[in-house]
């Protein structure tokens, strides 16, 4: 029998949300959150990314992404900058304040992390994590059929 409380989309999503409220609250004084976070780690993890391959790296909407851009270049955190070899394509990168903050902040990441599988052993981790990899690529094979739902025509119910 199916129950919610018992479902991997909810149990996933509990996890998620429940550790981003903490880190969140937990970054809070650093004047940062937790997407302008997974920004800065994305950046530091890998320089010279461009919005769309940002936006797919770090599960942020691409409109979303580009107004938390615009915030974290005010805050002197990232810069844009044209390819000189594209000049249609821009780059984003981290400002030495923004490397420097999250230098600061990953620390605090992987103790939460730490926190969260403290009862797992190294290979419970690893395997945890490459499920997890795992499940999202599986997900993507739901594509077409989502495709040719949305291509449906709408009914309007009555």
């Amino acid at each position: 029998m199916y129950q919610l409380t018992n479902s991997l989309p909810y149990l996933l999503n509990r996890v998620g949300v429940r550790m981003g409220e903490l880190f969140s609250r937990r970054i809070a004084g650093y004047d940062v959150t937790l997407p302008m976070y997974r920004v800065m780690a994305a950046l530091w993890e890998l320089s010279d990314q461009r919005l769309g391959d940002l936006a797919a790296m770090t599960s942020i909407e691409i409109s979303t992404l580009s107004r938390l851009i615009g915030a974290m270049k005010r805050k002197g955190l990232v810069t844009r900058t044209r390819l000189k070899d594209n000049a249609r394509t821009v780059a984003i990168n981290l400002t030495a304040k923004g490397k420097a903050l999250v230098e600061q902040l990953i620390p605090i990441a992987v103790h939460f992390e730490a926190v969260a599988v403290h009862d797992f052993s190294a290979k419970g981790v690893a395997d945890l994590k490459a499920t997890l990899a795992e499940i999202y690529r599986s997900l993507g094979t739901l594509e077409p059929e989502i495709k040719e739902v949305e291509a449906r025509p709408k009914t309007s119910k009555r």
